[in-house]
C-alpha cells in the first residue's frame, strides 16, 4: 500500500485523556483513505507546504469540531504543519469515519475524540474533551464549540482570540449571538466565502445528498416525486442533482424571492402541506426546526422516504412521528420504518441526521479542497489580525477568497483572461458614455 511501508497501527479502542476512537487497528485503512483524498486537494496541499516552512500557527492551540472525514484529516494535517496544536472532535454523532479517526491518532498524532454512532452524552463529552485543552482558537461546523464555551465553559473565554465557522447553520447561530451581544470573540464565517458556498454547498451537498439517499435505500429516483424543503445553496444543489437523476422535483420555501427563483429554474413550487401528499422522497435543507411536522406525516404516502441534509436532526419532527407510530423497525442500516395505525409506513433515513454523512462519505474531496483552504487561511488571518477584530462575525477577506479560486483554477490547468490597463481605467471612470 503506497506510503504505508513499515507502518503498524496499535490495536483496540482506548478511552483516555488523549483520544477516544473506535479501534486503532483501523488506522492503516484510514491512512490510505486520507492519502487518496489528498490527491484531490491540491490547494490545501500547497497551503500545507507553505505552512510547513513558515509555521504561522506555532504556539497556538486549536479546538476543531468538524465532521471527522478523510478531507478533514488533511485539514488537520495542514494546521499541524503550520505549528498548531490541533484537538479534534466530531460535529455530528453519525458523520465520523472510524478508520480516519484511528489514523489521525495513530499515524498523524492528532488527538481525536470521535466514534461513529456515539450517543448524545458521549458527543458532548468529546466536545468538552477538546475544550479541556484551553484552546486559543475554535474551528466549528455548527457552532457547538462556541455554544458550549459561552454556556458552560465561560472560564475558557479569556483565552480565546478567535474562531472560524464552516456551515450555514453555525453562521446563523453566531449572528444570533452577535445580535444579542452574547458573542465574546471574533469568528470568521467561512461558509460565506464564495469559494465555499458556491461550490461546497451547491455541488458538494447536491452530489453527496443524492449519494446518501441511494446508498441508504437503493431506490430509483427516476420518475419519483422528490420534495426539497428550502432553496438556499444546498437545496439548489440537491434539486439540481435529483432532477438530473430523472426525479420530478418539487421545492417548498418560505422566502418569496427564493421561491420565485425556483420557479424560474423550472421546478414546481408549492406549500409543504400540499407537497407532503404527493412526495415519494423528502429532503430538508433549511437550518430550521420541525420543517416536516406531524401535519405532514398525517398525509404522506405509504412508503415515503424522509431525509435531512441540514445540519442538525431537528428539521424533521421525529418525536412527533414516534408518537404517531404503532411500531418502529430498523429495516436497513440507515432506515427506521415507522408504521402508523392505518398501516402506512414512513421511513426516516439516517436518524434524521445529515444523510450525506450518515449513509455516505460526505462531499467529494475536490470541493472540500476549497472549503478547507478557507479554514486554514482564515486561521492564519485570525492569528495575525485578532488584535484588530471585535466580538463580531466577519467575512473571509476577499483577497483570500479570490486567491483560493485562482489556485483551484491553476490546479485544474485552467487559465483565464486579465483586464488590460485600458479596461481597468474604463471601469474606474465615470466620464465615458455612449
Amino acid at each position: 500500500m503506497p506510503g504505508l511501508s513499515g507502518y503498524i497501527p496499535r490495536k483496540g479502542r482506548s478511552v483516555s485523556k488523549e483520544y477516544d476512537v473506535k479501534d486503532l487497528s483501523l488506522a492503516v485503512q484510514g491512512v490510505a483513505r486520507i492519502e487518496w483524498a489528498e490527491h484531490e486537494m491540491p490547494v490545501l496541499r500547497l497551503i500545507r507546504e507553505r505552512f510547513a516552512q513558515e509555521r504561522p500557527l506555532a504556539g497556538y492551540r486549536l479546538a476543531a469540531c468538524l465532521h471527522v472525514t478523510s478531507e478533514t484529516a488533511n485539514l488537520a494535517r495542514t494546521l499541524k504543519e503550520g505549528g498548531a496544536e490541533v484537538y479534534l472532535c466530531a460535529s455530528n454523532p453519525l458523520s465520523t469515519q472510524d478508520d480516519v479517526a484511528a489514523a489521525l491518532v495513530d499515524r498523524y498524532e492528532v488527538p481525536t475524540f470521535a466514534i461513529k454512532g456515539e450517543d448524545n452524552e458521549t458527543y458532548y463529552q468529546h466536545i468538552n474533551a477538546v475544550l479541556d485543552r484551553a484552546p486559543h482558537m475554535t474551528m466549528d461546523d455548527g457552532a457547538d464549540l462556541v455554544s458550549t464555551l459561552h454556556q458552560s465553559r465561560r472560564d475558557l473565554l479569556a483565552n480565546l482570540l478567535g474562531g472560524t465557522e464552516e456551515t450555514t447553520t453555525g453562521v446563523i447561530r453566531l449572528r444570533a449571538m452577535q445580535e444579542d451581544g452574547a458573542l465574546e470573540y471574533p469568528v470568521i464565517a467561512v461558509n460565506d466565502a464564495q469559494t465555499k458556498h458556491f461550490f461546497d454547498n451547491r455541488y458538494g451537498t447536491g452530489q453527496s445528498t443524492i449519494d446518501g439517499v441511494i446508498r441508504a435505500t437503493n431506490t430509483l429516483l427516476a420518475g419519483k416525486t422528490f420534495v426539497v424543503s428550502g432553496y438556499g445553496w444546498c437545496s439548489r444543489g440537491i434539486a439540481m442533482r435529483a432532477r438530473g437523476m430523472g426525479a420530478i422535483v418539487v421545492v417548498t420555501e418560505v422566502d418569496p424571492m427564493r421561491a420565485l427563483e425556483a420557479v424560474m429554474d423550472g421546478y414546481q413550487v408549492m406549500p409543504l402541506a400540499k407537497a407532503a401528499a404527493i412526495g415519494d422522497i423528502f429532503v430538508t435543507a433549511t437550518g430550521n426546526k420541525h420543517v416536516i411536522d406531524r401535519a405532514h406525516f398525517e398525509v404522506m404516502k405509504d412508503g415515503a422516504l424522509v431525509a435531512n441534509s441540514g445540519h442538525f436532526n431537528v428539521e424533521i419532527n421525529i418525536p412527533a412521528l414516534a408518537e404517531m407510530a404503532r411500531e418502529v423497525t430498523r429495516i436497513r442500516s440507515f432506515i427506521d420504518q415507522y408504521t402508523l395505525p392505518d398501516g402506512r409506513r414512513i421511513s426516516i433515513l439516517g436518524e434524521g441526521r445529515l444523510i450525506n454523512l450518515a449513509a455516505a462519505e460526505g462531499h467529494p474531496s475536490a470541493v472540500m479542497d476549497m472549503s478547507f483552504a478557507n479554514q486554514a487561511l482564515s486561521a492564519e488571518y485570525m492569528v495575525r489580525n485578532h488584535g484588530d477584530l471585535g466580538k463580531k462575525v466577519y467575512s473571509v477577506p476577499e483577497d483570500i477568497d479570490k486567491g483560493i479560486a485562482r489556485l483551484k483554477l491553476r490546479a485544474m490547468g485552467i487559465d483565464i483572461d486579465v483586464l488590460t490597463d485600458e479596461q481597468v481605467q474604463y471601469l474606474a471612470s465615470w466620464e465615458s458614455g455612449t
